[in-house]
């Protein structure tokens, strides 16, 4: 795949099926990495997925026209809040990993993010190194912990809260 051109856009409606499996993929290979759950997603019919591509925007990352890694943005709504906004969702499939789709991935979410927000926040799992470096590198910085913020299995997870700010203030 090294050799592949990478193409990542905006997922629309039409591209609910596909965003589907990879967002199954995700949930079944990584169910410590998210708050929602495999079996209470493969329950949801097609058009749930066509809301949830409305609702937030997701991108979607392309090698050789495969769907090979997502990354979603949701601004907040609430009067206050809406000058923030979350990345949320990202994943990327293990056979793209190293290949600098994720930083691309996080880098287009944070273009998008600057045209429509002041601040964009992630959590992820503590326990996942490749991420925190990913974010670290992309500029994100830790402002807090959530201890026993998921709970799957009877094991709990703490999430690391990170912050960017992305309309330049650097606070």
């Amino acid at each position: 795949m090294p050799h592949a051109t990478l193409e990542i856009r905006l997922l629309t409606r039409a591209d609910a099926a596909i965003y589907r499996r990879i967002r199954l993929e995700a949930l079944a290979a990584h169910p410590e990495a998210f708050a929602s759950t495999f079996a209470r997603e493969q329950e949801k019919p097609l058009p749930w997925f066509e809301e949830r591509l409305t609702i937030s925007d997701v991108f979607g990352a392309f090698i050789a026209g495969e769907l090979v890694g997502v990354a979603g943005f949701w601004r907040q709504d609430g009067l206050q809040t809406m000058h923030k906004a979350d990345l949320w969702g990202m994943y990327v499939r293990s056979s793209a990993g190293r290949s600098g789709v994720g930083r691309r991935l996080v880098d287009t979410v944070v273009a998008h993010a600057a045209k429509h927000v002041e601040k964009l926040q992630l959590s992820v799992a503590s326990q996942n190194e490749p991420a925190l470096r990913l974010y670290r590198a992309a500029g994100f910085v830790e402002y807090g912990r959530e201890v026993k913020a998921l709970k799957q299995n009877g094991r709990y997870f703490d999430e690391v809260l990170m912050k960017m700010f992305v309309d330049g203030s650097g606070k």
